[in-house]
């Protein structure tokens, strides 16, 4: 049985790992005593007796912690404190052809953050495959639930005599500084940010990620079959990703029907000229919780999807 330490087991992203977690045979889950959640000397005797530990802590803390962690000990950070750190491997198994193997391999994991799951899981494929070149100006926009925002924010949306204002989807991050744009990326290999809009409205989980591009964007000659071929070729073969070559019946996309699934839906859209790029998934999910399990089953050589919905 392998022991799995959670630090931070009571925020939102450790409580749905516990969920996955806590109906498997081959797990055991290390609990901390509640008086000592805080104590570097209790947390680091559990992250020494754990096979995994998963840190679900804000940044400052996950650095203050795997600093203190032994070198051997395997740690997944969901925070976004570690994910462009050369000492830490990104925890995306779909990014390369090795990365898996990386990540088996590694005892530092940094869990990739939500937004930038489907945005570099769209991206990434067009650039290795030299569709889209490495200086595109991109623009993508992502809806997402508001459970993304952590305790504080789904108490505000949950509460009684909320603003008004919370009935209506709100864009956010206007400054383009975004937490997520470091990782879009290096992960990508871009030469500059996207200009990103995240809009969080009243549902609780889900996510769309959506990438316009001009056909003039890509390689001379290219188009839109060129891409399908291109996300098919490097999607279809994995367990929780599914590319389709058109929008869903009914032509519309919605935030939420991944909403509880740990895998990822992408389509590709348009035409000729204007080609729209689609991630449906859920932020708790592959962009957060399910990919930290997705990780941990993979450093612990179990099956990849094993606690996975």
């Amino acid at each position: 049985m392998h022991k799995v330490f959670i630090d931070g087991a009571h925020g939102t992203t450790g409580l749905r790992i516990n969920e996955y977690l806590a109906g498997r045979s081959d797990i055991q889950i290390l609990e901390i005593d509640p008086d000592k959640r805080k104590d570097n000397e209790a947390r680091i005797s559990m992250i020494k007796e754990a096979d995994v530990s998963i840190l679900c802590l804000p940044d400052q803390a996950s650095k203050e912690i795997a600093e203190l962690a032994p070198k051997d000990a395997v740690l997944i950070d969901t925070s976004t404190a570690h994910r462009t750190d050369p000492g830490w491997v990104y925890g995306m198994p779909e990014l390369t052809p090795d990365q898996r193997e990386k990540i088996r391999n590694s005892t530092r994991i940094a869990n990739p953050g939500c937004h930038a799951s489907g945005f570099i899981l769209l991206v990434r494929p067009l650039i290795d495959a030299g569709l889209l070149d490495r200086g595109a100006l991109l623009t993508c926009f992502c809806m997402t639930g508001y459970s993304g925002g952590g305790k504080k924010m789904i108490a505000g949306y949950e509460s009684d005599g909320r603003p008004l204002a919370l009935d209506s989807p709100g864009q956010y991050a206007l400054g383009q500084s975004h937490k997520h744009l470091p990782e879009m990326v290096q992960m990508t290999g871009l030469a500059s940010a996207p200009c990103f809009s995240p809009v969080v409205a009243d549902f609780y989980s889900g996510m769309v990620m959506t990438v316009p591009l001009h056909s003039a964007m890509l390689r001379s000659g290219a188009g839109i079959n060129d891409v399908k071929n291109t996300l098919h070729k490097r999607y279809d073969a994995e367990p929780l990703i599914k590319v389709y070559d058109e929008a869903p019946e009914g032509g519309t996309v919605y935030s939420n029907p991944m909403s509880g699934s740990n895998g990822m839906e992408i389509y590709v859209t348009g035409n000729d000229e204007r080609i729209l790029l689609i991630a449906s998934y859920d932020n708790l999910g592959k962009g957060a919780s399910g990919a930290a399990v997705q990780n941990m089953n993979i450093v612990l050589g179990t099956e990849e999807t094993a606690g996975l919905v």
